[in-house]
């Protein structure tokens, strides 16, 4: 559906009076020179994107990835706009999972378009803090953009402190004294990294290009805002880099104490044998069916036999204890 259709002029929202959907009508009233129109959509039909597409004269291939969506990172150049995919990011700590959605976005002359898929990623706030700062919205679509990939990004951030708290945990975990199951836990946090990884790295050359004013389409006076989200964007990449880092050293740490555990169960066991054994050992001696044996006959034999099984046990406890085994 159509969410917004306004009319911006020399950095203020012009209210025309007109419906939301009257997509001509606003179109129209952009008849001064730093005029420009933002239309927002949120999970439009194809009817509603294709009579946007119509109107402001856009490619059917950008329009095409708009619909189908699941698009890779990117920014094309039409000539005539920009077509620029984001991916939005949010994440379910209950899950350990990060969920995604996508914005598109056509940049022309006097007009954005925005397209939002999935739940995520409303425009909403973006919108309202750019109509609160004139000096940066008198830069045109240049200034949406970057309102845009501004939320988005800052969305990131909030993500990697999510995972970080994650990671944290499983740290924690893994080298504490009790026998955890950590295993699945990392790999489901490794995915999740892969999965905000594809989301953020194919922005870092376009986000440094349009700092350095070097695309058509974005406003050279706007690359100090572009710098600003270039950065957030890099320290977001260190940030899931490192997690994944120390999540790999985790997954190692992890696989060490399983052996170190099962080293231990088998010395308790091979102790707990040894317990047996040794008693065992004399009493079968002892039990063959020999007439020419040592002290079979003796009148103390038998509590010497038991005697001694006893004090064979006791040996193996009093070494295995020693030894740290028991």
């Amino acid at each position: 559906m159509i969410v917004d259709n306004a009319l911006y002029r020399n950095g203020e929202r012009v209210d025309l009076g007109l419906e939301t959907h009257d997509l001509a009508g606003v179109r129209a009233k952009a008849t001064e020179p730093r005029d420009f129109v933002w239309v927002g959509l949120h999970d439009p039909s194809s009817e509603e994107l294709e009579a946007v597409a119509d109107l402001y004269d856009l490619h059917e291939l950008a329009v095409e990835d708009a619909i189908n969506a699941h698009q890779r990172p990117k920014v094309d150049d039409y000539g005539d706009f920009l077509f620029i995919v984001l991916k939005t990011l949010w994440y379910v700590d209950e899950q350990d999972a990060v969920e995604t959605g996508e914005i598109s976005l056509f940049v022309g002359h006097k007009f954005v378009i925005t397209v939002r898929g999935g739940s995520g990623g409303a425009l909403s706030d973006a919108r309202h803090r750019l109509e609160g700062k004139s000096s940066v919205l008198k830069h045109g679509p240049s200034a949406v953009v970057y309102a845009v990939c501004d939320q988005v990004v800052d969305r990131y951030e909030e993500v990697a402190g999510s995972l970080q708290e994650d990671v944290d945990e499983v740290e924690e975990s893994v080298f504490s004294t009790e026998r955890t199951n950590d295993s699945a836990r990392i790999y489901i946090l490794k995915r999740e990294l892969a999965e905000m990884r594809r989301a953020v790295h194919p922005l870092r050359d376009p986000m440094n290009t349009f700092a350095d004013g070097a695309v058509q389409g974005i406003h050279s006076d706007a690359g100090p805002y572009f710098r600003d989200v270039a950065d957030h964007l890099a320290r977001v990449t260190e940030t899931i880099e490192t997690l994944d880092t120390l999540l790999s050293a985790a997954f190692e740490a992890h696989t060490a104490q399983i052996s170190i555990q099962q080293n231990d169960d088998m010395r308790r066991i091979s102790a707990a044998v040894g317990l047996v054994a040794a008693p065992t050992l004399v009493g079968s001696i002892y039990g063959m069916n020999f007439d020419h044996m040592p002290e079979l006959h003796w009148l103390y034999g038998y509590p010497m036999a038991l005697g001694l099984m006893a004090l064979s046990s006791l040996v193996v406890f009093v070494i295995s204890k020693r030894a740290g085994w028991l």
